[in-house]
């Protein structure tokens, strides 16, 4: 049987707190984030823990509904390139982002997923759990508070951890006065 899961970042200010969540249904949910990343990296760490929370059901279909082109793009289309040019752009630049592309091509390995872009904030109802769950995450981060993490999928271990990447923490913006 496939499942199908909504997966969202966002991020207050961009970079600023962000916060990640995906989302199948109100039992079967997971959110968190960090105090300064990318709205980017908000995508792709909800796609990389959905895939890691559904490793022990690796081989069913698991369709991913995203908002964000860049993730899509990053992984459907642009990261063999990536890859054989040693993580550099067309234009020779380095990969942003490169250490959760990695991790999420690995957890690819082995799977069957497809994802389906949905507009944003336009009312699909899986895509606005995960964003408000994301929102929230980023929220709590901004106020100094631990998000609500979520139940996590059913059938599986109720608090997995929550994979440890270190997000490219760009610089901050310059005082003008």
């Amino acid at each position: 049987m496939a499942l199908t899961a909504a997966a969202d970042g966002s991020a207050l200010g961009n970079p600023g707190p962000a916060g990640w969540a995906w989302y199948v249904d109100d039992a079967q949910w997971r959110a968190g984030g960090w105090p300064r990343a990318t709205n980017n990296q908000g995508e792709l760490m909800a796609v990389l823990d959905l895939l890691l929370a559904t490793s022990d059901r690796a081989t069913e279909p698991l369709k991913i509904l995203c908002d964000s082109q860049y993730v899509i793009n990053s992984v459907t289309q642009w990261m063999p390139g990536w890859k054989r040019r040693g993580w550099r752009k067309s234009d020779g630049k380095p990969v942003l982002n490169r250490e959760l592309l990695e991790r999420l091509d690995a957890a690819m390995v082995g799977r069957n997923v497809t994802f389906e872009w949905v507009k944003g904030h336009a009312g699909h109802p899986l895509n606005e759990a995960a964003d408000v769950r994301a929102r929230a995450a980023a929220t709590a981060f901004q106020a100094g508070r631990d998000p609500a993490t979520g139940p996590g999928l059913a059938g599986t271990d109720p608090t997995p951890a929550t994979p440890s990447v270190d997000v490219e923490q760009p610089a901050a913006p310059p005082m003008l006065f």
